[in-house]
């Protein structure tokens, strides 16, 4: 085993392009270091819908430049086979480490296998690269991100020429394509021949910015924002001063491009602490702003806080769903309004007053941006996409520019966006959701929770029986096959699946309290709080985690 993995090291050793990953692979070759070489030659980077993502470093189980050189040519030779024998590649990244090589790498592949490749001019969030795509009739887009992930990692999202993540067959299809890729030395890359785009791509994305507001409508509501150390600062002030928002006030320590993400554990604010400089530097300011807005460092996410009693919180992504919803029915919007079944019920009672179809899809925007006659998607892990025709995929900043349109409006009235949330359960009862999310260094844990939720399946959760229980690997009418488990409760539902980025189990919970009017919500709350905690713990108990 020991001389194997040695001699496979050393084989990739001689081909990978990197001096970076050359010194750390020669170092542990050197040292004999068995455990470390294992662990990146193990097997290899299974490219999927999500395209890659995983750890920085040298060998064929972390992202390098020869595992992007490899996917870069599998991406060109499955177009080529598709009939784009001149078709146009965009590519986009952030400001991660190796984005940019990573990158320049795609292009120099592209470029090589006869094809046409655009760069993005500088790191830039992730909806502007999927704009790109259609706005310059490219036949597929490659976007260099690990959105929220760790800073040791990265990662590599294709999107063809709808402007929207791939699905299946084509990640199979491109698999296989990088898997005949059989040596890096076969693979030509030019050192020219792409083009730099300039400033017009952005600006026409900017452009259409404007179409997600109502014409006239009241541009008040101030923001503090936060870009969680990611590309989305100069793109959102640029989106908010064409609306003619008030500037929002940033937070300093997590305004500006930084690969180490210094000032948070994970820089993804749905996690614990992520937000904390956010609250401070509402607290600090003379005048409390009127709601907090934070991107992902890719900005493809908007995550939204606001003022609640003494304090600040952060809104469920399902809360921000059913706000921006309410906002497009009340303005007249038409259309398919779109979510993923782990997302809250509560947008299905939305459209079905307003009249107006409701889908629901897998999870991911790959399913949700394929929507017949989308009109708003969303996901409860903060992803919006509010402007379909520009932007199929979620879009941070779009997002960001609507509730803060809300929260004008409303403001106007002397309401709050917690005004707006306490009717909606009124009217369609209190939709509480909640999630239990079990991070796992030994992924083995996942699939033994996961099989014994199959083999010993629970028939009550918090008292409430279990009414039906769908193995969502079998597909349903509306789903394809997907590795999950949903149980439909008297009053609840619940949906556990191992996550498609991270090394997580996760839960999704949902209860429906009925309310009868604005006095009731208090203990509708208390109740649906109790109930929701009620289900974690018994959940807990029969996953064995």
């Amino acid at each position: 085993m020991h001389e194997t993995l040695i001699a496979q090291a050393q084989a990739w050793l001689t081909e990978d392009p990197d001096p970076d990953t050359r010194t750390e692979l020669a170092r542990l070759i050197e040292a004999k270091d068995e455990t470390e070489l294992a662990a990146r030659f193990s097997g290899t980077l299974q490219f999927g819908t999500a395209g890659l993502r995983g750890e920085l470093g040298a060998g064929p189980m972390r992202m390098n430049r020869s595992v992007v050189i490899r996917a870069a040519a599998g991406l060109a030779a499955y177009l080529k086979k598709q009939g784009h024998d001149n078709g146009l590649v965009v590519i986009g990244y952030d400001a991660r480490h190796k984005s940019h090589d990573f990158a320049q790498d795609t292009a120099a592949v592209m470029i090589g296998a006869g094809l046409r490749a655009a760069v993005l001019p500088r790191p830039l969030p992730t909806p502007v690269l999927a704009f790109a795509i259609r706005h310059l009739g490219a036949v597929a887009g490659v976007e260099v991100t690990a959105s929220h992930n760790p800073p040791r990692d990265n990662g590599y999202k294709v999107y063809l020429g709808d402007g929207s993540q791939i699905v299946p067959p084509a990640d199979i299809d491109i698999a296989a394509e990088i898997a005949a890729v059989p040596s890096l030395t076969t693979v030509p890359r030019p050192t020219e021949g792409w083009d730099i785009l300039d400033d017009s791509v952005l600006d026409a994305y900017l452009a259409r910015t404007d179409a997600v507001l109502a014409e006239g409508s009241p541009r008040t509501a101030r923001t503090v924002y936060t870009a969680m150390h990611g590309v989305g600062k100069d793109v959102l002030l640029a989106a908010f001063a064409r609306a003619g928002f008030p500037e929002p006030v940033l937070v300093a320590e997590q305004a500006e491009p930084d690969p180490e993400f210094p000032t948070v554990a994970f820089p993804n604010p749905e996690e614990p602490g992520a937000m904390d400089l956010a609250f401070a530097t509402a607290r600090a300011g003379g005048t409390a702003p009127d709601l907090i807005i934070a991107n992902d460092p890719d900005a493809d996410r908007c995550a939204v806080a606001v003022q609640d009693g003494a304090d600040w919180r952060m809104l469920r992504g399902d809360e921000v769903g059913a706000l921006l919803a309410a906002h497009l029915v009340r303005r007249g919007a038409t259309g398919t309004f779109a979510e993923s079944i782990v997302s809250s019920s509560l947008l299905g009672r939305i459209a079905e007053k307003a009249g107006l179809p409701h889908v629901e899809t897998l999870t991911g925007f790959k399913w949700i941006a394929r929507a017949e006659g989308l009109r708003f998607g969303y996901e409860e892990a903060l992803g919006y996409c509010v402007d379909p025709d520009g932007v199929r995929d979620k879009d941070g900043i779009t997002a960001a520019l609507l509730i803060t349109e809300l929260a004008s409006g409303l403001k106007e009235e002397g309401r709050t966006l917690l005004d707006l949330l306490d009717d909606l359960a009124v009217e369609h009862g209190l939709h509480a959701t909640d999630q239990l999310s079990v991070r796992v260094e030994d992924l083995s844990l996942i699939a033994a929770a996961m099989r014994r939720l199959r083999e010993q399946p629970p028939t009550e959760l918090a008292g409430l029986p279990i009414t039906r229980t769908e193995d969502l690997t079998q597909g349903t009418a509306e789903l394809p096959p997907t590795d999950g488990l949903r149980y439909t409760l008297d009053g609840a539902r619940v949906i556990v699946r191992p996550s498609g980025t991270e090394p997580k189990l996760k839960c999704y919970l949902e209860v429906v309290v009925p309310v009868g009017s604005h006095d009731g919500l208090p203990a509708a709350r208390a109740k649906a709080t109790a109930l929701l905690e009620s289900i974690k713990h018994d959940l807990s108990t029969a996953a064995g985690i």
